[in-house]
Order: structure tokens, then sequence, then C-alpha cells
């Protein structure tokens, strides 16, 4: 009782206390990985892979390599949108991502199954422990920027992966719904919690752009992304709008080509500074 996960803060006297460092897992001993992104949300539904997918290619287009590691085990979304057929391979020792067209190194549980339709009925421990294989038995070549699409909410999986991975900072991504503010400070009081680094706010599907008139609806109504950032302390990296472009391109497994610049702000944040 009282467990905060985060044994360096946590006055809990549990058996066995580890330091947050002990629980790190190391990752394979070919990989090279320079920076750990993560890409969370405090709920379902807001484009958190499209938000991680847009990311990682703009960061490619800057002249980076970059990596998709999807966390999202019972949900992955990450292959349909790189148009991915192939499956990773295995040499016996380790694990090989399937690579995109322009690049991005990408390992979904899809790439492992016969059949992506199969629904994953899996436990909490078991989903963890494939995420960690993720990240120790894959060969991560020479990676600079990884991006980790992660399931939503504060479950077993965001907690694995701020434990076991040197996750450098989150993106948190949101949409314009009422209901938002709390579920975004759940997420945020997580990271904090964990000591990780936030490095801002993404709003997705903040309005739809007439074809005809070009005016901005609000959909899912006003935005309240301003308060939430303020009350939470977060810098406003981007606010996305609905494109069905955008929608079409992920359907066909091509967002690698789509042209907007929705996710530079994202980038320039992620820069090296």
């Amino acid at each position: 009782m009282g467990c905060t996960h985060n044994c360096e803060s946590c006055s809990s006297n549990c058996s066995g206390n580890n330091t947050p460092d002990s629980l790190m897992e190391k990752p394979h001993e070919l990989s090279n990985v320079k920076k750990i992104i993560g890409v969370v949300s405090g709920k379902g539904g807001v484009g958190k892979s499209m938000i991680t997918a847009l990311s990682a290619v703009a960061m490619q287009r800057r002249g980076f390599r970059t990596a998709i590691l999807d966390a999202d085990i019972t949900g992955p979304s990450i292959p349909k949108a790189f148009g991915l057929q192939g499956k990773a391979e295995s040499d016996g020792n380790a694990l090989y991502p399937v690579v995109s067209k322009m690049g991005t190194q990408i390992m979904s549980l899809n790439l492992l199954l016969e059949d992506e339709e199969s629904p994953v009925v899996w436990r909490g421990p078991v989903i963890a422990g494939a995420v960690k294989q993720f990240w120790t038995d894959v060969v991560w070549n020479d990676v600079d920027y990884m991006f980790v699409d992660m399931p939503p909410g504060t479950g077993d999986v965001p907690l694995t992966v701020f434990q076991s991975l040197p996750v450098d900072g989150i993106i948190v991504v949101t949409s314009p719904q009422d209901l938002v503010s709390m579920i975004v400070t759940k997420a945020v009081k997580m990271a904090q919690m964990m000591n990780i680094p936030i490095l801002g706010i993404v709003e997705n599907y903040s309005y739809l752009r007439c074809p005809d008139c070009g005016k901005e609806i609000k959909v899912f109504g006003e935005s309240h992304l301003e308060e939430v950032a303020e009350k939470n302390g977060l810098r406003i990296l981007a606010k996305l709008p609905i494109d069905p472009e955008l929608a079409s391109l992920c359907d066909k497994g091509m967002i690698e080509l789509f042209e907007g610049d929705y996710a530079e702000s994202i980038a320039e944040q992620l820069m090296p500074q």
C-alpha cells in the first residue's frame, strides 16, 4: 500500500527495494539508440499513433535515423500506416526491425503475427514482457531518435516503458473534448512521478477546414488546450486539424508521402539544442 513504483521517492518499505536504475533493461548488445521519445495519451482515440508516425517522418526528413517501437501491443497500427507487409526476421539470437520505404526502423507485434487481424488476448504482465523484449532482443541499428508509441492510460505498459527504457522525454497527445483536462493531468502526473521530462502537448482533431470556404469547424467543440497546458505547465507543440488526405494516406500505408508540415513544430522541439 502506498507504493508509487518509484523507489527513489517512495516512502514505502517494500521487500527487495531497488533503485530506479536497477529496473532499467539493457538494449541488445548490437543496438545503438541515442534518444528515446515516448508518445502518450490519457485516453484512446486521440490519434497518438499518427502523431508518432508523423514525428518519426519529420525527423527522418531532417536527416536523422529514426525508429518506432510500437508498444501498443493489443492495438498495433504503426505497420499499417507505413504500409509494411513483411515480417520481422530473427537469426536465433536477435530480432531485426522491418525498415520502411524511407528508412524508419519499426518493430510491432503485427510484424510477428501470421495474421495481422488476430486478436492479442494477453494479460498485462505478458504484454509488458513483450515491450521489454522489443527493447532487449531487437537490434536497433544506429538510431538517432526512437519513438515509442504507447497504449493509452497509466497501466502496465507505460509503467514498464518508463521504468525499463532510458526515456529522454514524452509528448502528450490530446483532443479538444471537455473531459481531456482531467485525463491529461493523470498522464502528466505519472510522468512526473517517474521523473520523465515532458517535452510538450499536442492537440489532435483541433478543427476541420471547410474545403469550400476555408472556415475552421470545431467538430469536437472549442479547444481547452491553453488552459490544460497552463494548468500542467506544458509547452504547446502543435494543434493538428482533421485532415481527410492524411487519414487516406494512413489507410493506404503511405504516411511517409504526406506533404503537410503538421509535425514540424514537434521536430523543432526535438532538434539538438
